[in-house]
């Protein structure tokens, strides 16, 4: 029986975890119709078929093995989705059984992925909670054994890649051949007015290193110089 390949990076998508006033974490997934690919891909489109049960909660997908000449199965449960219960139920159990057979299992071994507050667009939701609706994708990924050993991820909303982990090849997005001002470093001016505005309001510069992921002021961004200073004047027009 064929051995099942490791996703592409087009294959992966992105979806955002967790978010606060430091940024926000990302989780890497796959969606059924990759899964659908890789199965014809790999097996053939007439050496595989799904069968469900429990009203969509459970998914056998079964795969012919000429050695043996029978069907092999492989099962799992799915969890309803948010919006679409039944379809989302269908798909998810599907996509774990995929994971049984070994397709993107790879996904498990992925670093946790945090994206630091100015590389990211942050807003208030309910309750005073941070939400982003920022959209993310994987544009290179390589593997070792079966392992991530590299990965970069770029916010496609601030188009310019906001992660890094290993060693990746750093090829040049076509929207960044003339580099974004966004991702140069700031002057003296800047600094010196960054450090006032934060005087004025009692606001600790250790605190603004921290969000940023900053050793020193000097290392801030024109993109995070601009977010800060609008969060700045949010926590100066809390205090009033």
């Amino acid at each position: 029986m064929n051995k099942f390949r490791t996703l592409r990076a087009d294959e992966i998508d992105c979806r955002v975890s967790t978010v606060n006033a430091y940024g926000c974490s990302l989780l890497l997934y796959k969606d059924a119709r990759c899964d659908q690919n890789i199965l014809d891909e790999t097996v053939g489109a007439m050496n595989w078929m799904r069968h469900h049960s429990r009203e969509n909660a459970n998914c056998i997908v079964s795969i012919w093995d000429e050695a043996k000449n029978q069907w092999i199965e492989k099962e799992d449960t799915g969890t309803e989705s948010y919006t679409e219960k039944e379809k989302g139920l269908a798909s998810d159990s599907f996509k774990r059984a995929c994971f049984n057979w070994g397709i993107g299992r790879e996904l498990y071994t992925a670093p946790h992925i945090w994206v630091k507050a100015g590389d990211v667009r942050l807003e208030d939701g309910n309750g005073g909670k941070k939400i982003t609706k920022d959209h993310f994708s994987v544009t290179e990924i390589a593997y070792e054994g079966g392992n991530i050993t590299a990965l970069e991820i770029r916010n496609d909303s601030l188009k310019r890649i906001v992660y890094t982990y290993g060693e990746t090849n750093g090829k040049v997005q076509d929207d960044q051949l003339t580099k974004d001002i966004s991702t140069q470093p700031i002057g003296t001016d800047k600094i010196s007015a960054i450090t006032a505005r934060a005087s004025s309001i009692g606001v600790d510069l250790k605190v603004i290193l921290y969000q940023y992921g900053l050793k020193s002021i000097g290392e801030m961004t024109e993109g995070q110089f601009l977010d800060c200073i609008q969060r700045l004047n949010a926590e100066e027009r809390k205090k009033k």
